[in-house]
């Protein structure tokens, strides 16, 4: 019977924001050994992915470490060393009872003096483990996804929807390319082309013209004989790293020219669609956005949803400040990060009036502070397994939350960095979502699973925060020539 070790330390690192991401960022979301089957089982997490295929396979499954945490600035040295050398230490103890690793890293992580600390830990991990041990990595679309990476593990695969409705799905892949190596019944063998663009997070939605054409024939790719795998990664462009753009990953069975000949095809296809790509829907301002949504609650179209996507740290205020002085109706902004706030609400006490100021801590593109006055509908720790597709049945922690009402605008304030993606944090609040007509979110594309449906429109607001549609604005200093449209 075969054993696979699991292991992942993932995060989409945003570099050019000011504070580190330390230890304790991770700390709410590590898992180690058994504790990894428990948390993940079931879910729709590349981990979920993992578990699922070793069972159906009656693989043995043992746990290494897992950690992540939300987008966040540049990773502390001794933070990603600390778990770093816990995954490399854990993946060595169990060198000799396991037949291969299953790996799950995001693909755009960055450590300060370290531009591509996943290439460290593949290549850390090979040293240790030997050129012939097997490991199998399943990562991001949002990727930055450089040949050098590439080349430390047998088997690459990601993700192919945004929003990542197919993660667990992507781990599935990963394991049963891994197994079926493993039995003999192939020999994967990877080529890459990049083709010297890289998209704003906001326009990588998989379902959105004409970046679903494209990926479309990705996803048909593995269908061609000779072909295993194939993967877009759109890059992540708010890492300001060497390695950043949009990478095409082919696996073929045991035939380079065939892996090469299927990336140079679908590269060429990006490169001849690279302005289409760069600017696929409108834009507004935080203002234009909110007299857009004006007028469609007052023809009676709603829920609108104002989308304020530069925001990387879940707390910028431009559309917040808008929204109080706009009078336009009932407003939900669900889930902004401010651990002070929170505590404030917390002991002001559920009913009683709170005046605080909000949000726009993280830097000084986030819009500063809003002085809020309103009542405290409900305040205290948070945590639930996600019930929306994104990550659905794993377990989401907020730390301690509070809901302020200020009669027009009703905030969900947290403490850990999250991203509301769903309707959960209606449901988990007991908020009755019928009762808003504007909801301002935070996403970048992963809402679009939840709130097409139901939206009466999408308002793309590109505020002057750290991830803008406009890639040009950012002080990029690492990115190497050729990289439409920031160097070209």
């Amino acid at each position: 019977m075969a054993r696979l070790a699991i292991g992942g330390l993932a995060h989409e690192t945003v570099t050019f924001l000011p504070e580190e991401t330390t230890l304790e960022d991770f700390a709410p979301n590590i898992a180690r050994g058994g504790e990894i089957i428990e948390a993940f089982s079931g879910s729709n997490t590349v981990y979920g992915g993992f578990i699922d295929v070793c069972r159906a396979r009656g693989v043995e499954i043992e746990g290494l470490i897992t950690a992540e945490c939300a987008p966040s600035g540049l990773i502390s040295e001794p933070a990603f060393d600390i778990l770093a050398e816990e995954l490399l230490s854990r993946a060595v103890s169990w060198r000799e009872e396991t037949d291969g690793l299953l790996l799950h890293l995001h693909g755009a992580m960055a450590v300060r003096g370290d531009q591509d600390p996943e290439q460290t830990l593949l290549r850390r991990l090979r040293r240790a483990l030997g050129d012939d041990y097997p490991i199998a990595v399943a990562m991001d679309l949002h990727g930055n996804v450089a040949a050098e990476k590439c080349a430390l593990a047998g088997i690459v695969c990601g993700y192919r929807s945004s929003p990542h409705t197919d993660m667990a799905e992507t781990g599935e892949r990963a394991a049963s390319l891994l197994l079926r190596q493993l039995q003999g019944e192939i020999n994967p063998i990877k080529a890459i082309a990049r083709p010297g663009l890289v998209l704003p997070s906001i326009f990588t939605a998989t379902d959105l013209a004409p970046l679903s054409e494209i990926m479309a024939e990705v996803r048909a790719a593995p269908a061609s004989p000779g072909l295993l795998d194939a993967t877009l990664f759109t890059g992540f462009a708010y890492a300001d790293v060497a390695a950043i753009g949009a990478t095409i990953l082919v696996i073929a069975d045991g035939d380079e020219a065939l892996a090469i000949t299927a990336a140079e095809r679908l590269c060429e296809r990006m490169v001849e669609m690279r302005q289409q790509l760069y600017r696929p829907v409108e834009l507004f301002t935080a203002k234009s956005a909110l007299d857009r949504a004006a007028a469609l609650v007052g023809d009676n179209r709603r829920p609108v949803v104002i989308l304020e996507h530069a925001d990387r740290a879940n707390d910028s205020t431009h559309v917040l400040h808008e929204a109080l002085a706009s009078g336009i109706g009932r407003i939900a902004v669900p889930y902004l990060c401010d651990p002070i706030a929170a505590k404030a609400a917390a002991s002001a006490g559920v009913g009683n009036q709170l005046m605080t100021t909000l949000g726009g801590k993280s830097s000084e593109l986030a819009g500063g502070p809003v002085l809020v006055s309103g009542i405290v509908r409900q305040a205290g720790p948070v945590r639930y397994r996600i019930t929306g597709d994104f990550r659905k049945g794993a377990e989401l922690d907020l730390g301690l939350c509070a809901v302020i009402d200020t009669g027009a605008v009703t905030i969900i304030v947290t403490t850990q960095n999250v991203t509301a993606v769903d309707t959960d944090p209606f449901s988990q609040f007991g908020l009755d979502i019928d009762e808003y007509d504007i909801i301002v979110l935070r996403s970048k594309t992963h809402f679009r699973a939840a709130y097409e449906p139901i939206a009466a429109d999408i308002l793309i607001a590109d505020t002057p925060d750290w991830g803008p549609a406009d890639l040009t604005t950012l002080p990029y200093r690492n990115a190497p020539p050729g990289i439409f449209p920031i160097t070209v």
